[in-house]
């Protein structure tokens, strides 16, 4: 009937996931009540990705010296997360000595198991104050009317049996054995077993009591009925699973002059500060008084030295003092420890939970030279030199075997740095350059096109775009070029041509604007672009490579190919410009490697002479070095979280970096690039679809008005076409702007251009003849005079027609033939 022990780890390992403590130290008793719990515990605190860095295991015959030796042991640890799994007479020796020797003081954390917690009432008041602020675990035990009925009559009859003994109180222990006596009764109900016979066994003489009893012949059925009970006992539900007992709930109390419930678990639930609650709070148990009287949570760990200080390594260097700048006085000797990366971790400490003291150290000789590499500086770590590294430390994969790393807190990634030219080319054909050939052909097209649906428009009704066929083509691509400096002469007369020349303007504005602003900063923006791209190029010349001294960049360049005679080794920016400038054939270099954040601090400061290029190998940034499975990296990279995402980090960069930076905001940057048909599109869409949407329309009103023309089925299809044509090159006499002043129109047609078809009469308008000097009108009085309306006695003039030019009247008569003999018609308004 007793509890399975593993069954109390789900309440334990809840208890370290919710303060999130990150080791915790298992300490049982060496015989098998203390490692049946250790495998199922170790497992689950794995789950909750808890490391359990080291196991304290005491012999139940221990004595007072071998138990304070191997707390001392647990005290040089930095984990002050304790799992006590161990019977009363044990645990009561250990809880003494812990608090003589400090484990007991505040930031450290104790949680007992069912083993202790349940017999508290039974410890001396000598061991219950040493205990202060430990955290238990036992089975919960409902208070029901029954379970006090019981205790009631259980007291009775024990003090009846023992008046000497007045606080006697029954623990669970008693109440499981009432519960598992009324159990294996309902089972030999429930199994039918009315008698109880044992097999004998052959026992040698030195067998113990328990081997010399029998095998019951009604085992089987017995085990089966009790495996399948389910009913509700003193201590609560009684339910077997796997043939172990198993509890429904566990109760979690913490020891503050005497026990004090702070919370439940149950699998169901998990952590609550009340059983019966379905509703989840932010804090799931109750205030908890910690050993040291605290009540503020432990952070689980402490550094296990006197002065409770981390011992911080951080780097020595000559250049790139941004990140790290270490300077010793020479009076005082005093060490002073600045820089980008000690600002970033100084705001990150800042960010814990708790407090952390720490002095910086600096990595050096006594003379104060660098005492190694970064390699060395990070191997120290691994073996106790120092407790953490802080500098501008790359996170690499053969460093992190020594050493873990926290999250980066710079860009990451190694760079090729080059010098920049200007690439400007100052040739005659320049003023090509800021439109690509797709944009310039497009937009000559357009020209053409504009041009083109101009003139249809206009020709009929407009005497600027009429003449002979090449001075109207001249004249409509004349108007359509003549757009880009807006200054053309012909006057746009029908409102679908003042259309679309409108969009048309609006695309040449803003055509010609964007031209004038790139071809602007074509001649005026330098042109910068990188000496070299091509790493394969740079080996194959031979070309010498800088890199920074001490930067694992060395074993990138040798897995490359560079020839190691060809490297150079800078230790500042500033010699890395020099190095530059004398150029790899002068001992200088052609390119230089290096990690991502120093490449922008060079290019911060000479921006208009260096630029970083691809290709970009892949690191992990800069980050802080701790000793394997430390406590502190998971809280620390958390921290670095906090401190990138807000205002902080923009803080601390812009005071080492913006003011050393030589270069222009990006806002201010000119570009210079050739304008494409991409950006253009748009407009020259809008203008397509304007002008064909013009022709469209003019084309549907000029068809059906002369349609009578097209349908005469009198006449050949090709005579049809012909006369069609004719109309429509011809001018457009019933049109305002050809509209006598007087009020008199005269249609003129010369013999050569009647119809083919002599018994159709075309219309009105179909008469009128393309050819200017053909026209002859006469005014009122009958005076000759041309068409603009001012009398001609010039002899030349075509007043003397010669007397085969006749005019023609209009007919009312479709059907009417027309006379071809000369003759002249006045026609009334």
């Amino acid at each position: 009937g007793a509890l399975n022990d593993s069954s109390q780890v789900g309440a334990i390992t809840a208890i370290i996931k919710a303060f999130g403590w990150r080791e915790a130290v298992p300490i049982y008793v060496d015989n098998q009540y203390g490692e049946e719990l250790i495998p199922s515990l170790t497992d689950a605190l794995q789950a909750i990705d808890t490391r359990v860095p080291y196991r304290s295991v005491i012999s139940p015959l221990a004595t007072d010296d071998q138990i304070e030796k191997e707390l001392y042991k647990l005290f040089t640890m930095q984990t002050r997360v304790f799992i006590l799994h161990m019977l009363p007479s044990l645990g009561s020796r250990i809880f003494e000595k812990a608090n003589e020797i400090g484990l007991m003081n505040k930031g450290c954390v104790w949680i007992m198991t069912d083993g202790m917690t349940n017999l508290l009432r039974t410890l001396e008041p000598s061991v219950t104050d040493s205990m202060q602020g430990v955290i238990g675990v036992r089975p919960y035990v409902p208070k029901t009317k029954a379970l006090e009925n019981f205790r009631v009559r259980w007291k009775r009859k024990f003090l009846q049996e023992n008046p000497s003994l007045f606080d006697a109180e029954l623990n669970i222990f008693g109440l499981l054995a009432y519960d598992a006596t009324s159990a294996l009764a309902v089972a030999v109900e429930k199994a039918g077993i009315t008698g109880f016979g044992f097999d004998k066994t052959n026992v040698s003489s030195n067998a113990t009591d328990l081997e010399a009893f029998g095998i019951s012949q009604n085992g089987p059925k017995l085990l089966q009925a009790l495996s399948s009970i389910r009913f509700r006992g003193l201590t609560g539900d009684y339910i077997f699973v796997d043939g172990q007992l198993q509890s429904s709930a566990f109760e979690i109390i913490n020891v503050n002059n005497g026990a004090r419930g702070v919370g439940f678990w149950s699998p169901e639930k998990g952590l609550t500060q009340k059983l019966s609650s379905n509703s989840t709070t932010k804090s799931k148990l109750r205030p908890i008084i910690w050993p040291g009287d605290s009540t503020s949570d432990p952070k689980g760990w402490e550094i296990p030295t006197n002065e409770k200080k981390l011992r911080v390594g951080v780097p020595v260097k000559k250049g790139f003092s941004d990140f790290v700048k270490v300077t010793i006085d020479p009076k005082t000797q005093e060490t002073s420890v600045v820089g980008y990366s000690i600002d970033v971790f100084k705001a990150v400490i800042e960010e814990l939970p708790y407090a952390v003291a720490y002095d910086f150290v600096p990595y050096a000789q006594p003379d104060g030279t660098s005492s190694g590499s970064y390699n060395d500086l990070i191997y120290q770590v691994f073996l106790g030199e120092f407790d953490a590294v802080v500098g501008d430390t790359t996170i690499v994969f053969n460093r992190s075997n020594y050493v873990d790393f926290t999250l980066p807190y710079t860009e990451s990634g190694v760079s090729m740095i080059v010098p920049i030219k200007d690439s400007k080319k100052r040739n005659a054909w320049v003023f090509l350059q800021p439109l690509t050939w797709d944009l310039w052909v497009t937009s000559g097209c357009f020209f053409i096109f504009i041009g083109f649906v101009v003139w249809v428009l206009e020709h009929r009704v407009n005497e600027d775009f009429r003449g002979p066929a090449r001075h109207q083509v001249g004249t409509s691509f004349w108007f359509s070029f003549s757009t880009m400096v807006f200054s053309q002469r012909e006057r746009v007369i029908s409102n679908l041509a003042r259309f679309v020349v409108i969009v048309w303007c609006f695309v040449v504005l803003i055509l010609i604007q964007s031209y004038t602003a790139s071809l602007t900063s074509l001649l005026t923006v330098d042109q910068l672009q990188p000496t070299i791209t091509d790493v394969n190029l740079l080996i194959k010349r031979g070309d010498n490579v800088g890199y920074q001294k001490g930067s694992f960049v060395l074993g990138i360049l040798k897995q490359l190919g560079f020839d190691e005679r060809k490297l150079v080794v800078y230790n500042s920016h500033e010699e890395c410009d020099e190095l530059f400038q004398k150029g790899s054939a002068n001992g200088g270099i052609a390119a230089a490697f290096d990690e991502i954040p120093y490449a922008k601090l060079l290019i911060g400061q000479h921006c208009s002479k260096y630029t970083m290029v691809e290709p970009t190998f892949k690191t992990a940034g800069f980050g802080f070095a701790f000793p394997l499975h430390s406590p502190l990296v998971h809280d620390v990279s958390k921290a670095i979280l906090n401190v990138t995402e807000g205002d902080k980090m923009k803080e601390i960069e812009d005071a080492w970096f913006k003011k050393h930076s030589s270069c222009p905001d990006a806002g201010t940057v000119v570009s210079a690039r050739s304008l494409g048909l991409n950006s253009f599109w748009g407009l020259f869409l809008i203008a397509g679809i304007a002008a064909i949407l013009a022709l469209i329309i003019f084309l549907a009103v000029f068809v059906h008005e002369h349609w009578n023309v097209l349908k005469n089925s009198e006449s050949s299809l090709l005579s049809r076409i012909r006369i069609f044509l004719r109309i429509f090159v011809s001018r457009d006499l019933s049109a305002h702007t050809f509209k006598d002043k007087g009020g008199i129109q005269v249609h003129g047609m010369g013999p050569t251009e009647a119809s083919p078809d002599s018994r159709y009469p075309a219309s009105p308008s179909s008469y009128s003849q393309h050819a200017d000097s053909h026209f002859l009108f006469y005014g009122e009085q009958g005076t000759p005079r041309t068409e603009s309306g001012n009398s001609n006695h010039n002899p030349n003039s075509q007043a003397q027609a010669p007397p085969e030019i006749v005019s023609a009247v209009e007919l009312t008569n479709p059907d009417q033939e027309i006379a071809r003999s000369p003759q002249v018609v006045r026609e009334n308004n």
